[in-house]
């Protein structure tokens, strides 16, 4: 359970690291990108760390916090764009309309691995090509720990998290065209002479 309780702790750092960025945009704008790379660095780390503690605990039972790691991912996600939205690294309002957009498809099609990968995915491509342009010391150490994490995980990554995010991809496109075709199908039902 020691194990256990050490993955929680590294997960819900997150949330804390989450405060920090905000705080950071909020008090010092663009300023302290290089910290910010530095504490997503860190987030990053500790979410490849809690997941392999958590499986090597040989405790079977979920807790709370390792039943929404993904809420946790998705927190430090938005509290970066927000932070570049108040360091006017994105438009303020492309980042509103941004959470808005989302908000409303976790809202109709509820929450998963694949919609919370789609969702944190633009957000950190943006951040990695800000932070090499403004803070290239700090923003190439991103690059450096992409590639290291990459080579340490080689074996899964290839293999199980590339093909488990597409299967995912292509189950949300067909839930979604599934569900167009049933509005065709309501609106020729409506459209019917009675």
């Amino acid at each position: 359970m020691v194990k256990k309780n050490i993955a929680d702790a590294i997960t819900f750092s997150r949330l804390l690291l989450s405060l920090c960025l905000i705080w950071l945009g909020i008090k010092f704008g663009v300023g302290p990108l290089p910290w910010v790379v530095w504490i997503m660095i860190i987030a990053w780390t500790g979410d490849s760390l809690d997941g392999a503690i958590a499986r090597h605990s040989g405790t079977i039972k979920q807790t709370w916090v390792g039943a929404h790691d993904l809420q946790f991912d998705m927190t430090i996600a938005a509290a970066l764009l927000i932070y570049l939205a108040l360091a006017d690294s994105v438009p303020l309002a492309g980042t509103l309309f941004y959470l808005l957009v989302w908000a409303v498809i976790f809202w109709r099609f509820g929450l998963n691995s694949t919609l919370g990968k789609l969702f944190q995915a633009p957000v950190y491509g943006w951040f990695i090509v800000i932070s090499i342009r403004d803070a290239p010391s700090s923003g190439l150490w991103v690059l450096v720990w992409l590639v290291v994490a990459i080579i340490l995980t080689w074996p899964r990554f290839p293999d199980q998290v590339i093909p488990e995010f597409i299967d995912g991809v292509a189950e949300m496109w067909q839930r979604l065209t599934f569900l167009a075709g049933q509005g065709n199908v309501t609106d020729q039902s409506n459209n019917s002479p009675t």
